[in-house]
């Protein structure tokens, strides 16, 4: 079975992990995910959890599967008969509509396959994402939306559904004002000036700038990943039964001894 999202929060908090970002820009521009995002699509999702990964993370992912949780369902709340605006968790701008060039079933098959929502450069509102050279992705306020991996020599852009699960936001809403006005964030990296807002969005005109292919990625499948993970966990239980069984035999064979020398 799928494992739970309280027992990845239970395991981080175990762990004490620190907010794992870096760089001098504060993430999410120190804002919070909307409170919407617990309800998204009729669904039951984990703020704190949204919280973390979107905000305080550039590492970590919601769990592999989180999309087809029961308290999720993702698929069966999308209208397979049109295409849906996906939204920053935190400021609300417009990240990704799809399916777009493929088939809603194409998408979904692949989405599950995978474990998250997996768009491609066509579904990609490309202004209003930034593609680190690592793959690593953000959206211009700075929310951790998940990485690029390529398949079959076209971007994939594996997503965390927490991320982009928000709502459009007008762009005086407060969480907008301060990054649409600036030209720039703290280190003057990025110009804000470009965003696209909801209400700047022509969905039936828009076409994605994005490249098939941009060269920029992690290298790493996850899928590899988790083969590797679930090979080296093996062999290493493997191991433990091994020496335990050799305890419980050395501690024989002394029990055995014992009498001859009395």
């Amino acid at each position: 079975s799928l494992p739970n999202t309280n027992n990845m929060k239970t395991y981080l908090s175990l762990l004490t992990l620190p907010p794992l970002v870096s760089g001098t820009v504060q993430q999410c521009n120190g804002l919070d995910p909307q409170p919407g995002v617990a309800s998204f699509l009729g669904a039951k999702l984990d703020y704190d959890f949204a919280d973390y990964i979107c905000c305080h993370n550039h590492i970590w992912a919601e769990d592999r599967g989180y999309l087809a949780f029961p308290e999720v369902d993702l698929f069966n709340r999308l209208d397979p008969e049109a295409e849906t605006i996906w939204y920053d968790s935190v400021c609300g701008i417009p990240l990704f509509i799809s399916p777009r060039g493929r088939s809603f079933d194409d998408f979904k098959t692949e989405s599950l396959y995978h474990g998250w929502p997996s768009f491609r450069p066509e579904e990609i509102v490309s202004e209003n994402v930034i593609i680190h050279d690592d793959g690593r992705m953000e959206s211009r306020c700075r929310t951790h939306l998940g990485h690029n991996i390529p398949k079959d020599g076209i971007d994939r852009y594996c997503i965390d559904l927490l991320c982009i699960a928000g709502a459009p936001l007008a762009p005086d809403d407060e969480r907008m004002r301060g990054v649409v006005e600036r030209g720039g964030d703290a280190a003057g990296e990025v110009d804000f000036g470009n965003i696209t807002t909801f209400d700047k969005l022509n969905v039936s005109t828009y076409v994605s700038s994005a490249k098939q292919y941009s060269g920029k990625h992690t290298g790493l499948d996850p899928d590899v990943i988790i083969f590797n993970s679930v090979v080296v966990i093996s062999l290493m239980v493997i191991l433990a039964v091994l020496v335990f069984f050799r305890k419980v035999r050395k501690r024989k064979n002394e029990e055995q001894i014992k009498p001859l020398d009395a």
